[in-house]
């Protein structure tokens, strides 16, 4: 493998896995302590991860993750590459087309009124976590083929 395909190569895994390990820290640990919480402070602990999360690491991560994987795939086209690809995106597709949603929706929802709190959470976590789960899996899916194909 020439110099720039191993960079690339590097890359991708990185950063497919530092995405997939993000959304796997909220399925171990964020999502079981906010399950812990009453209403209020889930809703007002979501909000506020919701906009800390929108920085340049995590646009990097979010963006960078799947460009990188397809790229490799299309400079070095293999099963691995590919199927990696293929589950780096759908990462990133539902991230764009579920919880992005969900996120906008929490943080919209209004939370002034009794009752107000429960209803926002129960229209978000577990829409939000199932799909996160999901997200994770396909992110760590991703990462691993990159590795198994790049050490093949």
């Amino acid at each position: 493998m020439s110099g720039p395909v191993l960079a690339l190569t590097v890359a991708a895994v990185v950063t497919n896995g530092l995405r997939a390990g993000l959304y796997l820290a909220f399925v171990v640990g964020v999502i079981p302590g906010l399950r812990t919480v009453e209403d209020g402070g889930y809703v007002w602990s979501f909000r506020a991860i919701n906009t800390a999360i929108l920085n340049p690491a995590f646009l990097a991560l979010f963006l960078g993750a799947p460009v990188l994987a397809v790229v490799g795939s299309l400079v070095r086209v293999t099963p691995w590459s590919v199927a990696a690809a293929v589950c780096s995106v759908v990462t990133f597709v539902i991230t764009v087309a579920v919880n992005v949603p969900l996120n906008r929706g929490l943080d919209a929802a209004p939370v002034r009124l009794p009752g107000e709190m429960a209803a926002a959470r129960s229209a978000f976590e577990t829409r939000w976590n199932r799909w996160n789960g999901v997200r994770t899996v396909t992110g760590v899916v991703a990462c691993t083929l990159l590795a198994i194909g790049a050490a093949g």
